[in-house]
């Protein structure tokens, strides 16, 4: 997949985790802390499009990474607290799943080049 693709998708993937938190009231402090990991995924990946070399793109992609793991995690702790329903929390998971299969297969690719 190009890493233009990878770059819409976290980008779709950040404006769907947007508007779901527009739609809950309340529990502000975790609303803010998946906004932020899921905006973070899109954000690294650009900047790893810009890195001074592979070590930096590499980091960039696996920060990306973590912020993929986070919010999934986020996504788990919301269902199971009864504040996002579990069909729209399958679509958000699988969506970022995929995202983050493609930074393992990137990051996995770009190590096994630097060597």
């Amino acid at each position: 997949m190009s890493k233009s693709k990878l770059r819409e998708l976290s980008t779709d993937f950040a404006v769907d985790i947007i508007k779901l938190c527009e739609t809950i009231k309340g529990h502000y402090s975790l609303v803010n802390q998946m906004e932020r990991s899921a905006t973070s995924i899109g954000a690294n990946i650009r900047e790893a499009n810009y890195a001074h070399g592979k070590a930096d793109f590499i980091s960039k992609m696996q920060i990306a990474l973590k912020e993929c793991y986070e919010t999934e995690y986020w996504i788990e702790l919301f269902v199971k607290s009864d504040i996002l329903n579990r069909d729209t929390a399958v679509k958000l998971y699988n969506k970022c799943g995929t995202i983050r299969r493609i930074l393992i297969a990137s990051i996995t690719t770009a190590k096994n080049n630097s060597k």
